[in-house]
């Protein structure tokens, strides 16, 4: 891999400014490209006007001895709130409890990049999770989420310490930023991975469900690094484990304010049915197309307000037209891990059991004793959902009003 600077360069200096490490100057009013400096991070190639830099791919087997160590992607959360920015999200703990096993079978370092505003104690928080060091980079202009203002920062960081793993979550954040950094580095992608594990021959071993989630593919990348995958929200444990004193590396990187090339002109809040979104939600009910109308279904709403718990549904309820989208658990919806999962007119299909399969307890209610979601189901009761669902809303009503006497 290589770069370079055509003879079309008309010297307008604006991949002077961008650069992150200061690699470029102007000579002869020609951009001239400091090989020592430069991370071929690939700023510069996109604010050329006139594509006059080019990054070269080489395609034979490299040399791959040189990496090392396991990345976790740090996401925050977006919050208006000042008080609550800067709030790791709980996804980014799930993928840094998975980096640590994975780290610990290379016998390699766990490291977390973060890039943020300002750093908020980051290290005290992130000791709990087993990490080794914090790759850190504090800039304003990470606020809001720009996919080329952060592509640019984790590019620099990935050509200059390359790393051997590098895990981001399967959020919109992160289903947004990983295809950009493999498409500029030239490496593979596994998108929406279930399950990791290490090889004998110390590959990553990214498992996804694949054919509409009749089978489990496991992808290799043999023959480039980073290895480099997107994880599902909630499918991994999350597991504390102190470490000792966490080493920092604070990176100065330069975010020019023209390499934005779009801005946000708005930002619309949506409301969500139930008590929190169903991917946060301790308690679940959920429904299916068995409680057969959309008026059936919306009683599940009554049963979620007694419980405090979000309501679920499966892709055949939202094909039906019984609620919203935002609402659909399973491999095309949200993957969930509540404590307690209420499954009410649910067959079980295949894409649905992958985006709730790990929920703490399924208590499942269906007609057809052979219901496949009662194979992964604690209790399992067999009867009508739609009936079941009015004598427990009835049931639990009474005691409240029992309790609340």
């Amino acid at each position: 891999m290589g770069i370079e600077v055509l003879k079309t360069c008309i010297g307008c200096t604006k991949c002077v400014t961008v650069c992150p490490f200061g690699a470029i100057s102007m000579v002869d009013k020609k951009a001239v490209i400091d090989l020592t400096k430069c991370t071929l991070c690939g700023a510069c190639v996109s604010v050329c006007p006139v594509k006059s830099i080019v990054i070269s791919r080489e395609a034979e087997k490299k040399d791959l001895s040189g990496y090392k160590d396991v990345w976790v992607f740090v996401e925050f959360s977006d919050n208006s709130d000042p008080k609550q920015q800067g709030e790791i999200k709980k996804v980014s703990f799930e993928l840094l409890s998975e980096g640590r096993n994975l780290a610990d079978k290379l016998n390699n370092k766990l490291c977390a990049v973060l890039l943020t505003d300002k750093n908020r104690d980051y290290e005290k928080i992130l000791s709990d999770y087993g990490v080794d060091r914090i790759y850190l980079v504090e800039n304003d202009e990470f606020l809001p989420y720009d996919t080329d203002v952060y592509s640019t920062a984790v590019m620099a960081l990935i050509n200059k310490y390359k790393p051997a793993v590098f895990l981001y979550p399967a959020t919109y954040k992160g289903r947004d930023l990983a295809p950009r950094i493999a498409a500029n580095l030239y490496v593979g992608l596994t998108a929406d991975c279930t399950a990791l594990d290490i090889n004998k021959d110390g590959l990553l071993v990214q498992s996804r469900p694949a054919f509409g989630g009749n089978i489990m593919a496991d992808i290799l990348s043999p023959n480039s690094r980073p290895q480099m995958a997107t994880v599902r929200p909630n499918v991994m444990k999350i597991e504390k484990r102190k470490s000792g004193n966490v080493e920092i590396v604070k990176e100065d990187i330069k975010i020019g304010k023209n390499i934005r090339r779009v801005s946000v002109v708005r930002r619309n809040k949506e409301e969500h049915a139930g008590h929190v979104k169903i991917e946060n939600a301790e308690i679940i009910v959920s429904g299916g197309r068995g409680l057969k109308t959309k008026e059936r279904f919306d009683v599940l709403h009554e049963l979620a307000e007694i419980l405090s718990a979000s309501v679920g549904a499966s892709r055949a309820a939202v094909d039906s037209g019984f609620i919203d989208k935002k609402h659909q658990v399973g491999q095309s919806g949200t993957t969930v891990r509540p404590r307690l999962y209420l499954a009410f007119g649910i067959s079980g299909a295949i894409q649905h059991l992958v985006g709730m399969k790990n929920s703490d307890i399924i208590i499942a209610i269906n007609k057809d004793p052979n219901a496949p979601i009662f194979g992964v189901s604690k209790y399992a009761v067999v009867g009508d959902g739609y009936d079941i669902l009015k004598k427990l809303i009835e049931k639990l009503s009474e005691r409240k009003e029992k309790v609340g006497n």
